[in-house]
């Protein structure tokens, strides 16, 4: 059975959780903001010290920081978080952290602020120093550029993996589709738009062709869709555009079918004469796929039944984290083990407060768990 007391003493700190989480919340850490994710990783590493009595590593790559704090033994637990956010700098200003009948909002909060702020309480929430590494990214809603190889690295030497994200309206994330990036441009010729148009190649007209091709890529029966995104075209109104850019966003389920639309973006051919086509980008992430997760969450219901909590569902979701890198090696992983809320990267983010000790006992009882075995 589960400590009851645990539950109880966490329940006593939610407003010390809130409190960090609001210090948290109004350092604001967009990904592209070198000098304010440093001021966050200061920020974060004096939390962990004050909590865990530890100091983390800070650890540099290409001019960015992470943080880590290493297990003790060979097989650690990892619990794998990111602290940057979607959010430009000053939206604080307009949009500051508030808490307002059971619900705590701000830039950031739910994506994924109060679940780093769980996983810290629910680590110092066991008894000594437990074997567990935390591993916190800046550059996760990128595409972890930098910080892939961190994660990869902690989590061939783990026994499991618990990632930090925000639920699904609650659940448990035991399935995420696979992500891959590309962009596709697109070279025409520059003409005058009214007195010569037809000297030209214009690559908006090109691009408009390729935009619907890609839809026929998609495969909704089996999960996966193919999406141009932002695209760009030609310089002045008078000019035949001689360039174009399209990005195209691709989730899938399945590896087979990431690799079928990316060589399938590679043969892509060009209608208008003239024109000449060149695709960048490639896989990002791997799916995160159910045989990765299920031991996991077989535990998480029964942590949470001993805690006398709601049993969490699953939930199979499009969007991707770095649990899909570690999942991709093979190592047990359980996602969505974050903040209870919803709208993430949207107006309005909130998390549950009353959740947040209960998540992070759910959390501190897996870890538990997890080490005795």
């Amino acid at each position: 059975m589960a400590d009851l007391s645990l539950l109880t003493r966490l329940r006593a700190r939610e407003d010390a959780m809130l409190a960090a989480l609001e210090d948290l919340v109004m350092t604001e850490t967009p990904s592209d903001d070198m000098a304010r994710i440093g001021d966050g990783v200061g920020l974060v590493s004096a939390m962990v010290d004050q909590l865990l009595g530890e100091r983390p590593e800070t650890i540099e790559s290409q001019g960015r920081q992470h943080l880590r704090l290493r297990g003790t033994g060979d097989r650690p637990v990892l619990l794998l978080c990111h602290l940057d956010t979607v959010w430009p700098a000053g939206t604080t200003a307009r949009w500051p952290f508030a808490v307002d009948g059971g619900r705590a909002t701000g830039p950031g909060i739910f994506d994924m602020k109060a679940g780093l702020v769980q996983g810290l309480f629910a680590v110092s929430a066991l008894a000594g120093r437990p074997d567990v590494t935390l591993l916190v990214t800046t550059d996760e809603e990128i595409g972890s550029p930098t910080g892939r190889a961190l994660v990869e690295e902690e989590a061939r030497r783990s026994r499991a993996v618990l990632v930090l994200e925000p639920s699904a309206d609650g659940a448990l994330k035991t399935v995420r589709k696979g992500i891959s990036l590309y962009r596709l441009h697109i070279g025409g010729r520059a003409a005058h738009a009214g007195l010569e148009p037809e000297r030209g190649v214009n690559a908006l007209t090109e691009l408009s062709h390729q935009v619907l091709r890609l839809a026929d890529l998609a495969d909704p029966g089996l999960g996966t869709t193919v999406t141009p995104t932002t695209a760009t075209a030609g310089s002045t109104v008078n000019t035949v555009p001689a360039t174009a850019e399209v990005s195209i966003d691709v989730r899938a389920s399945a590896v087979a079918e990431q690799h079928r639309v990316h060589a399938a973006l590679g043969s892509l051919a060009p209608v208008v004469d003239g024109s000449v086509l060149r695709v960048t980008g490639a896989i990002n992430r791997p799916p995160l796929e159910a045989r990765a997760s299920a031991d996991l969450m077989a535990l998480a219901t029964r942590c949470a039944s001993d805690l006398r909590l709601p049993q969490p569902a699953s939930a199979a979701v499009g969007g991707a984290s770095d649990g899909n890198f570690t999942a991709a090696l093979g190592v047990p992983t359980l996602d969505g083990l974050g903040a209870v809320g919803d709208h993430a990267h949207g107006e309005g983010e909130y998390v549950l407060t009353s959740a947040m000790p209960e998540r992070a006992a759910l959390v501190a009882t897996l870890i538990d768990h997890l080490l005795e075995r």
